[in-house]
């Protein structure tokens, strides 16, 4: 996520936690090294500095409290002091009347019919079933796009494609739905003419009087993702904002600091292709997960809503004790197929952001099922004690699975890797007893 911003501020966030005195010079490097990050990741010049000012004020002028290292308080100061930056507290979506009508807005090509789809996703299993109503009469095949994307949610739509009139529109989707608990409005988009945005966004306001306004930015504009947002605040006291394509963008950093700074509420944010990589925006855990420090409580949220609680505690547990066997990790296959990508999940573990094994960065679900196969030939002491398993076993091994042997040995290196990556990060190992307790307030936010 947002490029190279990630590795960057993870790396020097490791090698503040690496220094055994923190002075006046080290402070200032790593305040350069943050400064230079972030304008990399093209936020303001004027806010980077603002921010790296205070950090370093605090930093050589603030007294750590009791139990807290001089290294940790620093790292406490970056920390703090960022999630200032994007705006301090998540803002939730709150679904509290019925019909809700949520009104959708965006520039052409900002991806807002994706994000529909994404926002149905998140809200189906939120326990809602919304309905969609197509007002988009200009873009060529509109109507068409929602429909794929409905019929495959199984999603209630309403559209015309021959009926040109936006507002009359409207009118009949927001009779056709009367009773249901949310109804979602798709509008037209434009090119770059914010005047005819909030034209269209006041006539259809009238209309629908929606409970919740929202404006869908691409976070590839970087910068200018403000403007936007500072035209559709002041135009609507009913708004919030989702940022788009952050996966990857250099410029993801300077949309979503711009768009904080004026003050319009930051709710969601999409993180990738998948429909399913899209999360509620929060400041905290975005950061925490941005400096290296992870985000468990994410984790284990998004591992519940997929697979019984219970083998989720179990393998968080056992991921973060170092106590790592097949069939942790087979259950942690089952969590992967459910999640996403491997290596999103595991940058959501404290300490392992940068630390992720090439195997486990490169792993599909086509590799997933391939070892799950494999080690459904395995015995169960052999899944629980890894170790036992050496040649005349791998034979018997590849000969049920109906695979080389050379497989198995893939399956064993990967483990063993894994396993490594994972002692790496057990509490014990994070840098005593006052930084599990700075991390344990991170995570229990």
């Amino acid at each position: 996520m947002l490029g190279n911003l990630g590795e960057n501020l993870t790396n020097t966030m490791k090698k503040l936690a690496g220094m055994s005195v923190i002075d006046k010079k080290v402070v200032k490097e790593v305040v350069k090294d943050i400064q230079r990050a972030l304008i990399q990741s093209d936020v303001n010049i004027q806010l980077v500095l603002k921010l790296s000012k205070k950090i370093e004020d605090r930093a050589l002028n603030e007294e750590p409290p009791k139990g807290i290292t001089p290294r940790e308080h620093v790292i406490r100061i970056i920390y703090e002091e960022m999630v200032e930056l994007l705006g301090s507290e998540a803002q939730e979506l709150k679904i509290d009347a019925k019909p809700f009508k949520i009104l959708f807005l965006g520039l052409q090509g900002s991806g807002k019919t994706t994000t529909i789809g994404k926002l149905c996703y998140y809200l189906q299993k939120k326990g809602f079933s919304p309905a969609i109503v197509c007002t988009d009469t200009w873009r060529p095949a509109a109507y068409e796009q929602l429909k794929q994307l409905t019929d495959e949610m199984q999603i209630q739509l309403y559209g015309d494609p021959e009926n040109k009139d936006a507002l009359d529109l409207a009118e009949k989707g927001l009779k056709k739905f009367k009773n249901q608990k949310i109804i979602i409005f798709d509008t037209a988009g434009r090119h770059s003419n914010e005047a005819d945005l909030i034209e269209e966004m006041n006539r259809l306001d009238k209309i629908i009087e929606p409970n919740e306004s929202i404006l869908v930015i691409d976070g590839t504009i970087g910068q200018q993702a403000g403007e936007q947002a500072k035209a559709f605040s002041e135009a609507t006291d009913i708004g919030s904002i989702i940022i788009t394509k952050l996966d990857g963008t250099a410029k993801g950093g300077g949309a979503l600091s711009a768009v904080a700074e004026t003050g319009a509420p930051i709710k969601f944010i999409g993180t990738g292709e998948r429909i399913d990589e899209f999360e509620a925006f929060d400041p905290e855990r975005f950061i925490s997960r941005l400096l290296g420090m992870g985000d468990i409580r994410s984790l284990i949220e998004k591992a519940e809503e997929v697979i019984d609680e219970d083998i989720a505690t179990e393998t968080m547990n056992a991921m973060l004790s170092g106590k790592f066997t097949l069939k942790d990790m087979q259950n942690q296959f089952e969590m992967m197929n459910s999640m996403g990508p491997m290596n999103k999940v595991m940058n959501m573990i404290p300490g392992l952001s940068g630390k992720i094994p090439k195997e486990a960065s490169q792993m599909t679900e086509d590799t997933i099922e391939h070892f799950k196969v494999i080690m459904s030939s395995m015995t169960d002491e052999e899944m629980e004690n890894p170790k036992i398993i050496k040649h005349s076993r791998i034979q018997r091994i590849s000969r049920g699975a109906g695979v080389s042997e050379s497989d198995v040995k893939d399956l064993l290196k990967y483990y063993n890797n894994t396993k490594k990556a994972m002692k790496g990060i057990s509490r014990r190992g994070m840098g005593g007893g006052a930084m599990n307790r700075l991390m344990g307030q991170f995570m229990n936010r």
